[in-house]
């Protein structure tokens, strides 16, 4: 059985953050590590960006400074997730070795400078990775401090180099094995782009006019797949030495480069990074998306690898957050599911790119308002830790998403560039989110058939397996309700006839999909109690054999915006978000689902793991819940019956 988080935790939650002591002299480490047990951190990230430091030429190597560190760590009794520093070679690599720098679609060259200036396919690359991550693992394999691997950090290159190229031919050939096979997948009929010869075959460049978008499908699937093949080269050198350690790399939010289901099967540990923005009245909503799908991808407990204690660096104007903003996030990632809360990182740097990004010590040092802030958090994490860690969550409801069907509907030549896929996901996660109805996620091959309703906001790409999973679904007396341009195309991106998947117009009912109606920017389209938004279509529907709610008004008066056949319900429009929580929380509650909890004020979140309930308040002002009977509210310490106050952005997580 490999190696999990709960082997890592044993009952506690992971505290801490990426520590980067490279940045300061040796006598401040001292101070630091101080400062951790005062604020309860029982774990940091190290190495993450250490390469250079670590070999500072080429074949040397240092690896004093860390000894002396992990020691001092264990002596504190803070636990080490060391990371392999592959993410950001050091500049003498690209000197030496032109060929391991990636090129953008333009053909130019990503310099040395920055970070994750490497291109995936390059063997000099690779090798050189290879080396540095078996070093650090021989040396530091028995270390009493280690307890996790971290690979890399925020894989996202792309590269459309020369090397590249020939990696994605044999990619091709291996997928394909044909240049018959391939020409058809990619419709190459069209503009005459017929191969005759795979060394034709190039990424797809910058080219007069619009790309092939089979090519650029494909390529989005290569990409995926040689950043995997970097990420698992060096895990399997890490669980060479140390097979009792799990080891993870942290996602990015539904970052586009990732099939993230693909690569989660491939991590002990499933992990990510985390920014809303503190300005945005939705940052609670986003943040809830996207702990609900790392959660998914881990099935089970997960860890949030990176946050930020205050501002980042990187928005146009960036905004700290307010008092108790960052507890309350926190300990939403906790409440969702989350056995590790981290951050980027343990000291502000005071120079490099990121010297305005926050740290858990500020600038302002230990008595800033931050640090103080994460004090606080330390603590109410040793208190709740035991009872919390190694839960599990339970949904009724699953969100389906597919990165392959993501890539397929970003097409140049779609018919709205207005619809933007997580936009359009988000939209569906705020609905039941402010329903107050916790959602899993799914790839629509999973296995549905522990929940009473599946939603599906949009599944343009939709493979033949997938519609049969779907009517199976449903014909075993499950809800589905699916959202508009899903079934458009199958797995190559090639339209089904009819525009829809034939089982799914019979499924809902629909006899001809006539035309697509995207909507312009804040344009809206009249339906029967609701405005629908960003698009509507021109459906004829089966006679008799659906219940619709119809359009009025304009060219489609009278057509279906909803169609439902049994336990089938299909939206050709985006209801405005009050619209679309009405409709999906019915149709929840016509399955037998219902929230957490009754009688929730608009601004709390009601979430249960285990045994334990979670209210947080997303407002800045006190609100009072109903919670019937008698509980034990875990970070006060007291016990509240039958109602408890949250203060400003407040949490209490209660026990019956």
């Amino acid at each position: 059985m490999s190696p999990a988080l709960d082997d890592v935790t044993r009952g506690r939650i992971l505290f801490g953050g990426d520590y980067n002591p490279e940045q300061w002299p040796e006598e401040t480490w001292h101070e630091d590590v101080r400062l951790m047990r005062e604020a309860g951190v029982n774990s940091v990230t190290l190495g993450v960006f250490s390469w250079s430091r670590l070999e500072p030429e080429p074949g040397a190597r240092d690896f004093g400074w860390l000894d002396r560190l992990m020691d001092l760590l264990h002596e504190h009794g803070v636990g080490v997730v060391l990371a392999t520093p592959t993410s950001s070679p050091p500049p003498w690599m690209g000197r030496l070795h032109p060929d391991t720098l990636p090129r953008d679609a333009d053909g130019r060259i990503e310099w040395w400078g920055g970070r994750q200036h490497f291109s995936h396919s390059s063997a000099t690359y690779r090798r050189y990775a290879a080396a540095i991550t078996e070093d650090l693992a021989a040396r530091y394999a028995g270390h009493p401090a280690l307890t996790m691997w971290h690979i890399n950090n925020e894989y996202c290159t792309f590269d459309y180099g020369d090397e590249a190229a020939a990696a994605f031919r044999r990619w091709l050939r291996e997928k394909y094995g044909t240049l018959d096979a391939l020409n058809s997948a990619w419709g190459t009929a069209f503009w005459s782009q017929g191969y005759d010869t795979w060394d034709g075959i190039l990424p797809p460049r910058r080219p007069h006019y619009m790309r092939n978008p089979g090519q650029v499908l494909d390529f989005r699937r290569f990409s995926s797949d040689m950043l995997l093949e970097c990420c698992t080269a060096e895990r399997d050198i890490v669980r060479r030495h140390t097979p009792h350690l799990p080891v993870t790399t942290n996602f990015m939010p539904l970052w586009t480069g990732q099939d993230g289901w693909r690569w989660a099967r491939e991590e002990d540990v499933v992990s990510v990074d985390l920014y809303p923005d503190p300005r945005d009245p939705l940052g609670g909503q986003r943040g809830a998306l996207v702990q609900d799908l790392t959660r998914s991808q881990a099935r089970g407990p997960w860890m949030l690898m990176e946050q930020a204690a205050g501002p980042v660096n990187w928005r146009g104007v960036n905004h700290p957050k307010p008092r108790g903003l960052n507890r309350l996030w926190s300990l939403q990632a906790v409440a969702r599911g989350a056995d590790a809360v981290c951050y980027f990182q343990w000291r502000q740097s005071r120079q490099g790119a990121e010297k305005f990004h926050s740290g858990m010590v500020s600038h302002a040092g230990p008595e800033g308002r931050t640090f103080q802030e994460v004090k606080r958090l330390g603590a109410d994490l040793a208190r709740i830790a035991d009872q919390v860690s190694g839960t599990r969550i339970t949904a009724d409801v699953a969100i389906l998403h597919d990165w392959h069907s993501w890539w397929a509907g970003d097409h140049e030549g779609r018919p709205s560039t207005l619809v933007d896929y997580p936009e359009v996901l988000t939209a569906w996660h705020r609905a039941l989110w402010e329903a107050h109805l916790t959602a899993d996620f799914a790839h629509p091959e999973d296995d549905l058939s522990g929940y009473r309703l599946v939603v599906a906001p949009q599944l343009y790409l939709l493979t033949d397996s997938a519609a049969a999973n779907l009517l199976a679904y449903t014909r075993k007396g499950g809800t589905l309700v699916c959202g508009f341009l899903t079934g458009v195309v199958d797995e190559d991106d090639r339209v089904r006839p009819g525009g829809m998947d034939a089982r799914l117009r019979e499924l809902f009912g629909i006899r001809t999909l006539h035309e697509w109606w995207p909507l312009d920017a804040g344009e809206t389209v009249d339906c029967e109690g609701f405005r629908g938004t960003l698009w509507s279509e021109e459906i004829e529907p089966e006679p008799g054999a659906a219940e619709t709610v119809p359009y009025r008004g304009g060219e489609l008066d009278g057509l279906p915006a909803v169609l439902r056949r049994d336990r089938a319900w299909y939206l050709s429009t985006l209801p405005e978000p009050d619209a679309l929580r009405s409709l999906l929380a019915g149709i929840a509650a016509g399955a037998g689902i219902r929230p957490v909890l009754d009688g929730l004020p608009q601004t709390v979140e009601a979430v249960r793991r285990g045994d334990l309930l979670f209210l947080l308040n997303h407002g800045r002002e006190p609100v009072t819940v109903p919670v019937p009977g008698t509980h034990r509210e875990l970070l006060g310490g007291a016990d509240v019956t039958d109602t408890v106050t949250l203060g400003r952005h407040g949490v209490a997580v209660l026990r019956s």
